[in-house]
């Protein structure tokens, strides 16, 4: 079935705050984690945490190796006054969609995302492989990027792409790296340069797998009239979808991305001539297959932050994309954008947002 557009909310949406941490493997707590990043988000607009209407967090308690473990983050926010919170087993991103959804409502104006990943207590490339097939695939424990070579494998196979293709969107991540303060990883080289480095995990090359590290999150979203009290540059959400792609590899293209697509055309993204987009492409085949469901045009600019390929806090690096999107739009980069999230191996659960400026 081709999904229709999502009828139109009845109470806009602004972000109108956003920080991250800084992606370094440091081994500090949650807590310690989050509390100076959500003063920063905080502090940009004049607000507390007492003064959230609603607060909702993504993460996984996998990391941590044991249940409820998101509990614990809650320090960094404060118990007192009690608040009204929730939160998702995925990516920020998609405890994002949640907000949005809860401030249609109409009872409060504010709301707080935060999400946030300690992946040095964990194997995270095996952790990924928990949310395959529960029943063929899951039991194997695949790791995260023997998966993802299949599917560039398979990409390359298809006559789609060329190495070349690939290679051009590595060593562009790389290069724009150098102007992002949060990433970890920034090398200036040549195509041909890349194409030359060795390739363990054939087809994937050593630079084609992000550096997986401590990390985290923090948005907080408005309504219109609130976002226009607290910021003279919200960046209005106009449009959100999410959608889910099969659990079994084996009946599923792993070269399309057929969740993306539908979730771009609920959220209004195609055939939209957007100024630029941040994709949640952890290796560079990715990028091809993102860029191609969402039918972007040739001259928006994709991944200026370099993308997950330069830093990737799991749980955070989805979220990361629609705030490194919003923050660009703030500071006159652009009027809007796309943003596109992702949770799982292999693309299997995305979101995607439209971003316009005020």
């Amino acid at each position: 079935m081709t999904p229709t557009r999502r009828p139109a909310m009845e109470h806009d949406v602004a972000i109108v705050s956003f920080a991250q941490s800084t992606s370094v493997d440091d081994h500090r707590s949650e807590p310690e984690l989050l509390l100076p990043v959500i003063r920063d988000a905080c502090d940009a607009v004049g607000l507390l945490t007492q003064d959230m209407g609603f607060v909702v967090s993504g993460s996984s308690d996998y990391l941590a190796g044991r249940p409820f473990s998101f509990v614990s983050a809650l320090d960094a926010i404060g118990a007192w006054p009690p608040l009204t919170e929730s939160h998702v087993e995925m990516d920020g991103a998609f405890a994002l969609y949640e907000a949005v959804l809860r401030l249609q409502h109409g009872d409060i104006d504010t709301a707080l995302v935060y999400s946030f990943g300690v992946s040095s207590m964990s194997d995270v490339a095996r952790t990924v492989a928990l949310q395959l097939d529960p029943y063929h695939v899951a039991p194997l424990m695949p790791d995260a990027h023997a998966l993802a070579g299949l599917q560039a494998r398979a990409l390359l196979d298809s006559g789609r792409v060329t190495e070349r293709d690939v290679a051009e969107v590595l060593a562009r991540c790389l290069r724009d790296a150098g102007h992002n303060d949060h990433a970890i990883r920034f090398m200036d080289i040549a195509v041909e340069d890349v194409l030359a480095q060795p390739r363990p995990m054939d087809p994937l090359r050593d630079l084609d797998v992000p550096p997986v590290t401590d990390g985290c999150a923090v948005m907080i979203l408005a309504t219109a009239e609130k976002a226009l009290e607290l910021t003279d540059t919200p960046v209005f959400i106009t449009g959100i979808d999410h959608r889910i792609e099969a659990h079994g590899l084996g009946v599923r293209d792993l070269t399309t991305s057929v969740s993306t697509r539908q979730a771009a055309q609920a959220a209004g993204a195609l055939g939209r001539r957007v100024d630029l987009a941040e994709l949640h492409a952890v290796t560079p085949h990715q990028e091809l297959i993102l860029r191609a469901a969402l039918e972007l045009d040739a001259a928006t600019v994709v991944n200026p932050s370099g993308g997950a390929l330069v830093a990737n806090p799991f749980m955070s690096a989805g979220l990361i994309r629609i705030g490194e999107a919003a923050s660009r739009i703030m500071s006159g980069e652009g009027r809007s954008a796309i943003a596109h999230a992702s949770s799982g191996p292999l693309l299997q659960q995305n979101l995607v947002t439209v971003l316009e400026a005020a």
